[in-house]
């Protein structure tokens, strides 16, 4: 791979221009196919063959498209001690529903004053509208939304509250470009200069990676013509794109520089550095697309979407740091060094690395002590991961007119109304076994209310509201999901399911809770199985499996405590607590993953190297350590400040996925990489690079390219002929 390596970048050197101007094409051709043929993206999940989403697809069949349409209830309060059936505030109410039933979309809005179907509150302060819209939340258009909101706001009065819940009201897009995203860039950009000591070369890496980025979400956008996609991809591929985008062109542009100042001429020094640190780019990115494409293994459709969408933009981030920087690079030759190097690049004064060469010696010799104070911290940190929760069920944000109507709602009607569940009883005995099927729910633990069954037009199907005396998070109502399930039988000629916004959560949640422990599994093993061809070792590799699974725990429980209990959450403007999102965790985990290879094959294999020479074992650590730590330390700067740009101003989805990459991150750097990884590889000793005889089969995998380092005099004579030639 590094002889491969090796002549691309030399062919992108020679070719520099056409190079920059066939990604300048790509760029063009997909913005333009994004701008034409890009479709909607839904912001809803759900399983194709559970049970909860056959069900929604058989309810659209029996009771018409409006059955399964996106919903949202409009809540009316009468203040103080007023009642809601008070014949002015009557009248109000039935002006906002009057209303409500000629906005755009909208196919029907129930009246909550109907002596038929009342949907008021025993103490008659309340009550709620039902919204019913045509379509599913993510086909409600932007307009659409907009009016219903514009008649929530103008229908509050003094003497009526007015406010508006459930998923139409829910914004189906991810928010992109805010304040905290440009500013994770410019701390990106600071943090280049600062290494490079040139704004040119940071300005050229960060432009490298937003070309990897640009290409990646435009091809997303240009799919989602093609195929359903959810609103989170494109945010997490353009997270994941940029981060690992400027850190793989930090590691060609580093190798360059060290080339240069060996005294190679600029060709050679860019072919030489993308067949060696490009070897490593090539792994680390190979390494992250597995783990992305290996989220298929959940067996869940969207989610495999989302992997391999996101896998998409990891490998454009490597082409372009294998064939884009490399031309940048040959186009700045030596200004790509300070200026009063750039005469004599063999000349100039070797880098002190006094803080790192001094850091390792003080791991290495408090070996043990270091070892146990960073294993404990990050143990501790990892505590709350235990009691972590997740759902499908977004929160509304403090303040909203969306927590309103939830506080109105749990307060006035009970919490199960706020995630009601239908059971939908399908068959030509449907209409005759369906008043059965109410008295077996009915006297089912949990349960606050049940409606008279509503009979199809077409008779072979009824459809039950039940309301559960619990929230839709609660415990309780996942036990009455499961009860309903396993007690009501299907009947002669008649099949029961269970299925609602709520029970989608709960399928989709255990379906995800399952997969996690399958996932880490594979990607443990991936972990071990590359670390072991790699360094051709078992204890390293084992080394670092548990210190990835550290980071993982303490990334989790980190967000844990954040997310889900509220500890410090004004400080990433957490509007939410609560459950995680259920996708979050196996994300995390694979992102993390492939990320935290990358830094344990950058910094391990250059004490590998040392070693090989024949360093002592803690020799050997201490010159890898002070060689390849502050580039690791670089790249995880520029890789916390891009994900926590996400935090402060970022969605509800995206916001603790991008909180745990990036504490994940600072934990897997500084506390792992820094502290854990050197201290054990030196307490081992030799035995940390020993491999057993009967595993001497396994192919050397030179990651580094050190093979092509000892071949780079005779390529450099062979390169600065064809030079002179041409």
């Amino acid at each position: 791979m590094a002889t491969l390596l090796h002549r691309l970048g030399l062919g992108a050197v020679r070719h520099k221009a056409l190079v920059m101007v066939a990604w300048l094409v790509a760029v063009i051709a997909l913005g333009a196919g994004a701008a034409t043929l890009s479709g909607t993206m839904v912001n809803s999940f759900s399983i194709p063959g559970q049970e909860s989403t056959k069900a929604l697809e058989l309810m659209e069949e029996r009771f018409g498209a409006a059955s399964a349409g996106a919903t949202a209830q409009v809540v009316m309060e009468a203040p103080g001690t007023g009642k809601i059936t008070d014949r002015a505030t009557a009248t109000q109410v039935a002006a906002v529903v009057a209303q409500l039933q000629k906005l755009p979309g909208v196919v029907s809005a129930s009246n909550p004053l109907d002596p038929k179907a009342p949907t008021v509150s025993q103490d008659q302060t309340a009550a709620y509208s039902t919204v019913t819209y045509g379509v599913q939340a993510s086909e409600i258009t932007v307009e659409e939304r907009e009016a219903l909101t514009a008649v929530v706001d103008q229908s509050r009065s003094a003497d009526l509250i007015v406010e508006a819940r459930g998923e139409a009201t829910q914004e189906s897009g991810a928010d992109i470009g805010g304040a905290g995203e440009i500013l994770g860039v410019v701390v990106a950009l600071v943090v280049l200069a600062i290494t490079y000591g040139s704004l040119v070369l940071a300005g050229m890496n960060l432009l490298t990676a937003l070309a990897g980025v640009a290409i990646g979400a435009l091809g997303i956008t240009t799919l989602s013509g093609f195929t359903e996609l959810q609103s989170t991809t494109p945010i997490l591929a353009i997270m994941l794109g940029l981060a690992v985008g400027i850190d793989y062109a930090l590691f060609i542009v580093t190798r360059f520089r060290q080339e240069l100042r060996r005294g190679l001429p600029v060709p050679e020094a860019v072919a030489l550095a993308v067949g060696t640190a490009g070897s490593a780019v090539v792994t680390a990115g190979l390494t992250v697309v597995i783990a992305l494409a290996g989220l298929s293994v959940a067996g869940i459709p969207f989610l495999t979407e989302m992997g391999l969408a996101a896998a998409g933009t990891i490998v454009f981030a490597v082409l372009v740091a294998i064939t884009l920087v490399p031309a940048f690079l040959g186009a700045i030759g030596l200004r790509a060094l300070p200026k009063k190097e750039r005469g004599n690049p063999v000349a100039s004064p070797k880098r002190d690395r006094g803080f790192y060469r001094g850091w390792a010696h003080m791991v290495t010799h408090q070996r043990v002590l270091s070892l146990i104070v960073a294993v404990a911290a990050l143990a501790v940190i990892a505590i709350p991961f235990f009691s972590m929760q997740t759902t499908l069920i977004q929160r509304a944000a403090e303040g909203s007119t969306q927590e309103k109507a939830d506080q109105i709602i749990a307060e006035r009607f009970g919490p199960g109304f706020a995630g009601p569940l239908l059971v939908l009883v399908d068959g030509s005995g449907a209409p005759a076994y369906a008043s059965s099927v109410r008295e077996k729910i009915a006297a089912l633990p949990d349960v606050a209310f049940v409606a008279q069954p509503r009979v199809s037009q077409g008779q072979n199907a009824a459809l039950i509201t039940i309301i559960p005396g619990s929230g839709p998070e609660d415990t309780a109502t996942i036990d009455l999901v499961h009860a309903i399930r396993d007690d009501v039988a299907d009947g002669p000629g008649a099949q029961v399911y269970v299925t609602g916004q709520t029970a989608v959560s709960i399928d989709v949640s255990e379906k995800l809770d399952q997969a996690l422990p399958i996932y880490l599994i594979l990607v443990v093993g991936l972990a071990f199985v590359l670390l072991v061809l790699v360094f051709r070792s078992l204890l390293v590799p084992v080394v670092g499996v548990v210190g990835f699974l550290l980071t993982i725990g303490a990334a989790l429980g980190a967000t844990t405590a954040v997310f889900q209990w509220g500890w410090l959450s004004g400080l990433v403007n957490a509007q939410t607590t609560g459950p995680l999102l259920s996708l979050a965790p196996i994300i995390i985990v694979g992102i993390l993953f492939g990320l935290a290879m990358d830094y344990q094959v950058f910094l391990v294999s250059r004490m590998h190297e040392a070693h090989a020479h024949g360093a002592s074992p803690r020799d050997a650590v201490v010159t890898g350590f002070k060689q390849a730590a502050p580039v690791v330390v670089a790249a995880a700067t520029i890789m916390f400040s891009v994900f926590a740009g996400f935090v402060p101003e970022g969605n509800d989805t995206i916001k603790p996925i991008a909180f745990a990459l990036a504490i994940g991150i600072l934990f897997d750097a500084i506390v792992v990489r820094m502290i854990i990884v050197p201290a054990a590889i030196t307490l081992l000793g030799r035995s940390a690079w020993w491999l057993p005889r009967w595993l001497s089969w396994l192919p050397a995998v030179d990651v580094e390219g050190a093979a092509l380092e000892r071949q780079a005099p005779e390529q450099s004579r062979d390169v600065e002929e064809h030079v002179h030639a041409a």
